[in-house]
C-alpha cells in the first residue's frame, strides 16, 4: 500500500516552517513533523505507541516528551496555524464550524476524564470531551482550534488538577462558552469567514 503522506510531504514541510521557531531545538521540531505525519497516516489506530512506531522509535517516550515536557506553547502554534490556513485555505466564503467530540479513555487520572455522555458512542462512557473549531472554504477544510472540556468536579479538586498538570488559571467553562471563545479568536486573528455553524447536540 502506498503511503498517502508521501505526496503531502512538501506541504507538511511548509506547514512546519510556519511554526518551527516555536521549538528551541531541532529534535522537537523533527518530532513535531513525525507526529503530524503519523496523525495523517492511514494507520487504523493512532496512539503514543503506533505514532512512535511510524517514526521508527522503539518506545513512545520521545513522542510523549514532545507532548508533555518539551518547552513549546500550543496556543502560539495555533496562532501560527491561523496564519497558515488564512494563506492557503482562506476565502471570503469560508465557514467556521463548532463541534463537540469525545475520546474514550480508561482510568481516572487523565485531565478532564470522567463518566459522561459521549455523542460518538451514543451513551455514557469514561471519556474526555472537547470542543473543536473547524474551517471550510472552497479551497479546503481543516481544524484550527480546540479546547478540552474540564468538568466542574475537576475544577473544584485542586489536588487532582495538580496531579494532572492542569494550570491553576484554567476554570470551569460550559461547552457553548468554549465555542464562543474559539470563535472570537478566529474572527479576530483567523482566516476570513462569512458563516458560522455548530452542532446543536
Amino acid at each position: 500500500m502506498i503511503d498517502e503522506t508521501v505526496g503531502w510531504r512538501a506541504g507538511l514541510d511548509d506547514l512546519l516552517a510556519q511554526f518551527a521557531h516555536r521549538f528551541g531545538r531541532a529534535e522537537p521540531r523533527w518530532r513535531a513533523l513525525t507526529y503530524l505525519v503519523g496523525l495523517l497516516s492511514s494507520r487504523a489506530s493512532k496512539n503514543g505507541w503506533t505514532l512512535a512506531e511510524a517514526a521508527g522509535d522503539a518506545s513512545p517516550d520521545r513522542m510523549q516528551r514532545l507532548l508533555n515536557r518539551s518547552a513549546w506553547d500550543p496556543n502560539a502554534v495555533r496562532d501560527d496555524l491561523f496564519a497558515y490556513v488564512s494563506e492557503y485555505l482562506g476565502h471570503d466564503d469560508g465557514v467556521l464550524i463548532v463541534d463537540e467530540t469525545g475520546f474514550l479513555k480508561k482510568g481516572v487520572k487523565l485531565a478532564g476524564v470522567q463518566r459522561q455522555y459521549l455523542g460518538t458512542a451514543g451513551r455514557t462512557e469514561n471519556c474526555h470531551l472537547g470542543v473543536l473549531l473547524g474551517y471550510a472554504s472552497p479551497q479546503g477544510r481543516t481544524l484550527i482550534d480546540r479546547e478540552l472540556y474540564l468538568p466542574r468536579r475537576w475544577c473544584d479538586d485542586p489536588a487532582r488538577r495538580t496531579e494532572a498538570g492542569i494550570e491553576t488559571n484554567v476554570g470551569f467553562a460550559t461547552k457553548p462558552a468554549m465555542g464562543l471563545r474559539m470563535l472570537e479568536r478566529a474572527i479576530t486573528a483567523g482566516p476570513p469567514a462569512r458563516w458560522v455553524t455548530a452542532d446543536e447536540e
